[in-house]
């Protein structure tokens, strides 16, 4: 049985100021759970039901007959996973419907600005406000092949519940770093080989520009788009061209992002 310290404890991860005190969050149901224990992310524990772990070790019968253990059984056999209740689940979940299994984690060490591989390319997201589509632009980040993601320090925190949720634990894979993107881009141009992309509505069309196969890609706000303060950085000004004459006036920032990154890889 679950203590009320430990619900206590839980529950105050769902927000940002208990999750840098601690230095902890939490991932939810088996997709993300499985990501998170397939990574070299340091669990302090996980809370299943039942239910849910039942069927994770009959998914391994044939595995153990033959000598070797999953990571979810050795985890177990930690004594890290704690079965509970799925009313005692509910108590700490952030989902309006849990499935079945919630993991406490370490937040990995931020990334270093001088550990940012600029030799490749990369993403940086001015704003990005939303929890929902910082979590996909990561998740896309991760399909193209993206290694690291540059934040504003006031876009969402790729730690929250619902960050963590939308990423579908490509989060686990992906370098992420907060900082003041004026300096960081000032810096980044210091190096007048590396081209500083920017996804602006009124720019030189994607399917035309030549674009490299280094430097970075500045994805702006959900409707303020990018900074004017970082517009000085840009060195090449790209856009998606609408084909409907104009009667939409913008694209939700996660689907720019997966076409200019699309875009990007289809020109190898």
């Amino acid at each position: 049985m679950i203590s009320k310290n430990q619900i206590s404890r839980i529950r105050s991860l769902h927000q940002k100021k208990y999750r840098d005190e601690l230095n902890l969050f939490i991932a939810e149901g088996e997709k993300v759970v499985s990501e998170l224990i397939s990574s070299d992310i340091k669990i302090h524990s996980i809370y299943a039901t039942e239910q849910f772990d039942n069927l994770m070790m009959s998914r391994f019968d044939d595995v153990t007959a033959i000598g070797k253990l999953s990571n979810y059984q050795i985890i177990k056999s930690s004594n890290r996973v704690e079965i509970i209740k799925e009313e005692e689940l509910k108590k700490i979940s952030a989902l309006t419907t849990p499935q079945g299994v919630l993991a406490v984690a370490e937040m990995p060490k931020p990334l270093l600005v001088s550990e940012i591989n600029t030799n490749q390319l990369f993403l940086v997201l001015d704003e990005i406000k939303d929890p929902g589509n910082l979590g996909t632009i990561i998740r896309i980040a991760d399909w193209f092949g993206f290694q690291d993601v540059v934040c504003s320090e006031n876009s969402a925190d790729a730690f929250s519940p619902k960050v963590v949720q939308a990423a579908m634990g490509s989060l686990f894979r992906i370098n992420i770093l907060y900082t003041d993107l004026s300096s960081f881009l000032k810096e980044v141009a210091a190096d007048e080989k590396l081209p500083v992309y920017g996804s602006l509505l009124d720019a030189e069309n994607i399917y035309k520009a030549k674009l490299k196969n280094r430097g970075c890609i500045v994805i702006g706000n959900e409707s303020k788009g990018i900074s004017v303060a970082l517009l000085p950085f840009i060195t090449d000004k790209i856009s998606i061209p609408s084909f409907t004459k104009g009667k939409i006036d913008s694209l939700n920032a996660a689907m720019a992002a997966a076409i200019v990154c699309s875009e990007f890889r289809r020109r190898g």
